[in-house]
Formats: C-alpha cells, structure tokens, sequence
C-alpha cells in the first residue's frame, strides 16, 4: 500500500482553468504546455469550461489499488476518474496508469503518445456526461476520443 506520493508537477493557469500534471511514477509527460492547450480545446469543444483538472500518471500497483478501494474492482484498468464538475465547470481527478497506456498501445499497434492522448481525452469526455457501460456507449465514446484527438497539433 503507498503511504508517501512524491509528485513532480506542472500547473497550467489561464482565464481557462487549471490543468495540472502529477507523476506518481518515473513517467514524466513532455510538451506539457501543448498537452493542456488541448484539453482545454477538447473541453471548450464540449460546451464546458476547465475548473481544475489533474492529471496523474502511475503504475498498475498503484491504479489497482485505487480500483479496489473507490470501486471496489479488483481488476487492471487504464484510467480512473473522479468527477468534481459543477455544472459545465469541469473539475476532478484522471489517474492513469502508463504500463497500461504502454501495453494497449502494444496490443492495438500504435504508439504509446497516441494511445496515451486517447485515455486522456477518454477521462476527460467523462467529466463531459459521455459513458461507455454499454457497446452503445463504447461506441460513442470512441467516435468522441477520435474526434478529440485529431485537436491534439505539436508544433515542429
């Protein structure tokens, strides 16, 4: 069980929000400043507004435990969110698992930075009232993290 988190951190302020950037893990998130420029699109393109959103990256061990104590799953998962929104203020907790990240990427062929910025959005889509209980749900979800990251632009 962790009983001491060590965070390296980046927030992000602007007339937006906050957009914060935790690793609970060695994973450390490059181009963070390009990161939060997208969500803060992905949620402007929603009709909503950031609030405060953080971001925290760390390992299966870590998000599993999570799992068992707030959902009581006992089961591997890549992403965990929590919902602080208020209205159409978007405000909460996205922790994700980066072996996860890593492994999916593996499984469905494509790169780590592209399977990453899809659990990203996925997180945040949630805060949005978009779910994924049901192969409809999935389904729309999935058209929805498509959709966002084609937002995501990195300057060369």
């Amino acid at each position: 069980m962790h009983t001491v988190l060590e965070f390296n951190t980046v927030a992000f302020y602007s007339m937006d929000g906050i957009i914060n950037f935790y690793s609970e893990n060695k994973f450390q998130l490059e181009k963070q400043e390009t990161y939060a420029e997208w969500i803060n699109q992905v949620v402007l393109s929603e009709g909503r507004a950031v609030g405060e959103l953080s971001y925290i990256f760390c390992d299966d061990e870590y998000l599993l435990e999570l799992n068992q104590k707030f959902l009581n799953h006992d089961t591997l998962t890549d992403i965990l969110s929590f919902d602080d929104s208020v209205g159409n203020i978007l405000s909460g907790d996205i922790f994700i698992s980066t072996e996860r990240v890593q492994e999916n990427a593996e499984l469905f062929s494509v790169p780590f930075a592209l399977e990453l910025r899809r659990v990203m959005a996925h997180g945040v889509l949630h805060f949005c009232g978009y779910q994924d209980g049901s192969e409809e749900e999935a389904q729309e979800m999935r058209g929805k993290e498509e959709e966002k990251m084609k937002m995501f632009h990195v300057e060369q």
